[in-house]
Parts: structure tokens; C-alpha cells; sequence
């Protein structure tokens, strides 16, 4: 299961990088979204899919799951949608101002001044 895993990870990450280094601001903002799919992933599968103890400690139990990476990722999954929630208030308000997604455009530096 680790395998599968890790190909589906590769793939989100390599889709999230495809998408940032795009020129539209929307493309930018779901290439980040990928990439923290992606890292939640990867905390999950490095903390261990596999197992069926109980992931609280309770009577008489001696083996346990750890509960350390699904915490780091239910901060994650927050921070994340945080960042999104901005990025997209962002990019809602500069194509009001400039009426257009991409960078390059927005940079202005690109015309020559005559």
C-alpha cells in the first residue's frame, strides 16, 4: 500500500509544481492546493497506514497507534484552507483592479515606454 502511496504522492507533487509555475494566478492557487494534499499524504504514509491497534491507549493494551501525524496533518489540512481562503481573496481582488489572471501582465514592466 506504501507503493501505491508513494506514486500517488509523486504524482501530486509533480502535478502541484506543473501548475505553479504556470502563468495564470488560478492555476497557481490549485497547484498549492495540490501540493498540500500532497504533504498530507506523505505525513500520513510516513507515520504507518498498515496496523489495526486502537490509536488511544486504554486498559490492558500494550501496542497503540501514533496520533502525532494525524495531528500534524488536522493542522495542516487548516493552515492550508487558511492560505487558500487568501489566495483566492487575492486573486478575486487583483482581477477586479487589473482585469486579468496572468503574471506576466501584472507585472507591467513588460512594455516599452515610447
Amino acid at each position: 500500500m506504501e507503493i501505491i502511496m508513494a506514486f500517488v504522492i509523486g504524482f501530486l507533487f509533480m502535478a502541484a509544481v506543473y501548475l505553479m509555475l504556470s502563468r495564470s494566478l488560478l492555476r497557481i492557487i490549485i497547484g498549492t492546493g495540490l501540493l498540500s494534499h500532497g504533504a498530507h499524504l506523505l505525513i500520513l504514509t510516513m507515520g504507518g497506514l498498515g496496523g489495526s491497534a486502537p490509536p488511544v491507549l486504554a486498559d490492558g493494551v500494550e501496542d497503540f497507534a501514533d496520533p502525532l501525524p494525524q495531528a500534524l496533518i488536522l493542522t495542516a489540512i487548516v493552515i492550508s484552507f487558511g492560505v487558500t481562503a487568501f489566495f483566492l481573496v487575492l486573486a478575486y481582488r487583483s482581477y477586479q483592479e487589473l482585469n486579468t489572471d496572468d503574471i506576466s501582465e501584472m507585472k507591467g514592466g513588460d512594455e516599452e515606454d515610447e
